[in-house]
C-alpha cells in the first residue's frame, strides 16, 4: 500500500521531489487531453492543452535543476503513485469541441487547485525551508491564474463549434 504524503514532516528533498511530481503529473495530463481532443485549428482547446504541458515542463526542469544543486545523487522518497490530482486537471474535463477559453477554464481551475494546495500544506508545515519553499510555489500558481485570466479575458463563451454548424445535415447536435 502506497503511503500518503505527510506535508508535516516533509523535509526540504521531500518537498522538492512533491513539487516535480506534481508538474510531471499536469504536464502528462495536459499532454493527454491534447490527444484527446485532438487539434483541429492553430490556437484550438488542444494547442491550449499543449502550452500549459509545455508551461509544466519548464516549472518541472527549473525544480529539478534546483533540486539536483542541492541534493545531487540522493534518491527521491516521494512517488508519483502517492499524488491525486494534486495540480494535474480532472481526468473529466476534456471532451470534443472544447472552446479555447473552455481548455484555458480548466488549466485555471487545475492553478488555483495547486494553489489551494499549497494553502492547505502552508497551514501544517513547520520546516523553515519547507514552508520558503511552499510559498514561492504558492506565489508562482498565483501568477500562473492571473496568466491563464489574461489569456481567457478576450475569448467568446462557449463551445467551439457555431450554432449554425450544430444545425448541418449530418451534425451530431448531442
Amino acid at each position: 500500500m502506497v503511503q500518503a504524503i505527510d506535508v508535516e514532516r516533509l523535509s526540504l528533498r521531500d518537498a522538492l521531489d512533491l513539487a516535480i511530481l506534481m508538474e510531471l503529473e499536469a504536464r502528462d495530463r495536459y499532454e493527454e487531453f491534447s490527444h484527446l481532443v485532438g487539434g483541429r485549428y492553430e490556437g484550438d482547446a488542444s494547442d491550449v492543452f499543449r502550452s500549459m504541458a509545455q508551461s509544466e515542463e519548464s516549472h518541472r526542469q527549473e525544480l529539478a535543476a534546483r533540486r539536483e544543486r542541492l541534493f545531487a545523487g540522493v534518491p527521491s522518497a516521494v512517488t508519483l503513485d502517492q499524488l491525486d490530482d494534486v495540480e494535474a486537471p480532472d481526468r473529466g474535463e476534456p471532451r470534443v469541441f472544447m472552446s479555447p477559453r473552455q481548455a484555458l477554464a480548466v488549466a485555471l481551475d487545475s492553478e488555483e487547485k495547486a494553489r489551494d494546495y499549497f494553502d492547505d500544506a502552508l497551514r501544517r508545515v513547520k520546516d523553515p525551508a519547507v514552508r520558503a519553499l511552499f510559498q514561492e510555489l504558492r506565489s508562482k500558481e498565483e501568477q500562473h491564474a492571473a496568466l491563464v485570466r489574461a489569456r481567457m479575458a478576450p475569448l467568446p463563451p462557449g463551445p467551439d463549434l457555431e450554432d449554425d454548424e450544430a444545425d448541418e445535415p449530418g451534425s451530431d447536435p448531442g
